[in-house]
């Protein structure tokens, strides 16, 4: 990913209705979710969630598709695993992110 389009992303999901919506449909998985379920689940207005939507559209987190009458939102998997590959390219140097010493799960000895 560009910069830019991790800038355009990051900036999309920091809202919290949009993240909500965003991991909403990362749950559905690849079949996603008509805009009408996405709003009852979030209890969203229609016309509040239509503009959400679209701004996870243009940032490239989302798709749409029709399905009839209906507009199916699905998360865009290739490009979140853009995004956490982007953010995590260079992590820690090569080395292990998380020794075993500094783990927070773990007790340190007394």
């Amino acid at each position: 990913m560009k910069s830019k389009d991790v800038i355009g992303a990051l900036s999309a999901l920091a809202n919290e209705h949009r993240l909500a919506v965003f991991r909403l449909l990362v749950q559905a998985g690849p079949e996603g979710k008509a805009a009408g379920e996405i709003a009852a689940a979030l209890e969203t207005p229609a016309s509040s969630l239509s503009f959400h939507l679209a701004h996870l559209t243009r940032a490239g987190l989302i798709n749409q598709r029709r399905e009839s009458r209906s507009l199916i939102y699905s998360a865009d998997f290739a490009a979140m695993n853009g995004l956490v590959g982007f953010l995590t390219e260079n992590c820690c140097g090569g080395a292990s992110c998380a020794p075993a010493a500094a783990s927070p799960n773990k007790r340190k000895a007394s």
